[in-house]
């Protein structure tokens, strides 16, 4: 079996590096270069997201993304300002029984990413840009790059992100709405955000606060290991300016809209829209956003897919925000979609189903547990 994933964000190298420790023969075509685009900071990683990291990488990659989590995050917190402090108004436990969001921890997501490129190595293919796909009669299927390569798989997988191409041609009625929304998204130093209390005061919890119209939710990585010396003992192969530049931070995030937006693209510029937005909140927030990395500040794009009719299994299949989107815990889902496909190509390398009946188990189980109620409706920020 061969398999082509498109895609190299958290649920497609989470899929290739399980289908390389099964010894199946995989393939990942990537559009952008070695870094990405920027895709978020840190990522609340529940137990989809750590199942997955144990089921479908090496030991050492997974003692990599252990040893450089966060600490325990089991409460949700809302701060308000009193007398002029920011104290703890209420908190929620983290419970899936109960909520969408679960217990979990903090990780860095650009590391998490790097430490999944870490077991591929030439398996990957950077600056791949898809153009088209064709099933072709013999049950494989031919993708078609920008640069004029083509290949050829017994499976194609799109984990192209929200504006998948693979999507687009395999489903094209499955469209993608715009909600306005807008996401604005960055970064403080720990040794930066310390004089004002809030490290201490939310610990390893989610906190939010809300004041004039505006919301603000935030987070504290506290890395259980230092980056640099977990690499040293754990995973020298990975790529040293992965954890160069290290330290614990505050990672923070303002929702905003399109029209708010506006023209601002760089970082740069949208670090200061950020410290305006935050204009509005209690001073010990705006010092945070203002003491920020201005080179780490981004905005993430608020779309959705509304659920899609069952369609037939094909050699063609999608994981993660290129069939399901979901705010604020996305990444764990396509890790676990990673993962689910995985588990079920494996059974059909073996001879213990057909590829088609592996593909339309995992399909099927995705659309349930993707389009929940539960998931559907999620909102907010779980920074």
């Amino acid at each position: 079996m061969r398999v082509i994933v498109i895609g190299a964000g958290l649920g497609g190298l989470t899929l290739a590096n399980g289908l390389r420790q099964a010894g199946i023969d995989v393939v990942v075509y990537e559009r952008d270069g070695p870094q990405g685009r920027a895709q978020g900071i840190s990522l609340h990683f529940d137990d989809r997201g750590v199942g997955a990291v144990r089921a479908c990488l090496p030991p050492a990659q997974v003692a990599m993304v252990e040893a450089t989590m966060g600490g325990s995050r089991e409460q949700a917190l809302t701060l308000s300002e009193v007398d002029g402090e920011l104290v703890i108004e209420s908190s929620q436990t983290l419970d899936a029984k109960t909520g969408p969001v679960r217990p979990g921890r903090q990780v860095d997501r650009p590391l998490l990413r790097a430490v999944l490129l870490s077991g591929l190595g030439d398996a990957v293919r950077f600056g791949a840009q898809l153009t088209r796909i064709d099933q072709l009669v013999d049950g494989t299927v031919r993708a078609w790059f920008a640069d004029g390569r083509t290949d050829v798989a017994d499976v194609l997988v799109g984990a192209d992100g929200i504006g998948s191409t693979v999507r687009s041609q395999y489903l094209p009625d499955v469209r993608v709405v715009d909600t306005g929304k807008r996401m604005l998204m960055g970064a403080t130093p720990l040794r930066r955000a310390a004089a004002t209390g809030l490290p201490d005061l939310i610990g390893h919890s989610a906190a939010r606060a809300q004041a004039g119209g505006r919301m603000m939710a935030m987070g504290v990585l506290r890395f259980t290991q230092a980056p640099a010396a977990a690499r040293a003992e754990l995973l020298p192969t990975l790529d040293s300016r992965a954890v160069a530049d290290a330290e614990d931070y505050l990672m923070w995030a303002l929702p905003t809209t399109r029209e708010q937006l506006g023209p601002a693209e760089s970082p740069q510029a949208l670090w200061r829209l950020a410290q305006d937005l935050a204009g509005e909140l209690p001073r010990r927030l705006r010092e945070v956003v203002e003491a920020a990395w201005p080179e780490r500040t981004l905005v993430l794009k608020a779309a959705m897919i509304p659920p899609a009719p069952a369609w037939t299994p094909a050699a063609v299949t999608l994981l993660g925000d290129a069939i399901h989107v979901t705010p604020g815990f996305g990444g764990n889902l396509a890790m676990q979609d990673g993962q689910r496909l995985c588990d079920e190509l494996v059974r059909a390398a073996q001879g213990e189903q057909e590829v088609q009946a592996a593909i339309g188990a995992y399909e099927e189980r995705m659309r349930r547990d993707s389009y929940s109620p539960a998931v559907s409706t999620a909102a907010g920020s779980t920074a």
